[in-house]
């Protein structure tokens, strides 16, 4: 193995121990691509959105390799189902009460997306940098991290750590 691949190998591992030493079940995925929603509401990896979980827990992740996911400011963002227009077309969907419709947007998980606001700042993560992403939770003392994954270049797999 290279110098270069042995430093890698030790970051990973170091990683891995780390995660594992605090409690933490981490995986490596070498990733070609996500499905991808081409609906007018995509709920894909792709569009910013925020992990959800019923117990208290926050997502973990590294790129080793490839495109790196990007983040967003939570008040450079803007919650989705909250404008008008994607509102309306999502209403349109639902054939339920009036009463039931929030119920119905998560259950969907249409409420997880977000769109950036005019001049948002969008953040890369860059590649080897492990990042502890804040998830959506009753008890959280903090915003869930809205994060996208990145648009795959052609050819090229991505080495992802995520936990």
């Amino acid at each position: 193995m290279s110098e270069q691949g042995q430093l890698a190998r030790e970051l990973i591992l170091n990683d891995f121990e780390l995660l594992k030493t605090h409690g933490a079940s981490p995986t490596l995925n070498i990733i070609k691509c996500y499905e991808k929603d081409e609906s007018f509401f995509p709920t894909d990896v792709y569009s910013f959105h925020v992990d959800r979980s019923p117990v208290s827990t926050d997502t973990f992740l590294c790129t080793y390799f490839g495109e790196a996911s990007d983040i967003l400011p939570n008040v450079q963002a803007q919650q989705k189902v909250r404008v008008p227009e994607i509102r309306d077309e999502l209403k349109k969907l639902y054939d339920g009460k009036d009463e039931d419709f929030e119920s119905f947007l998560t259950e969907h998980f249409f409420d997880l997306h977000y769109q950036p606001k005019a001049n948002a700042q969008i953040i890369n993560l860059g590649i080897g940098h492990l990042w502890r992403l804040a998830v959506d939770h009753p008890q959280s003392k903090v915003l869930p991290c809205v994060h996208r994954a990145p648009n795959e270049k052609a050819g090229e797999n991505r080495l992802l750590m995520i936990c």
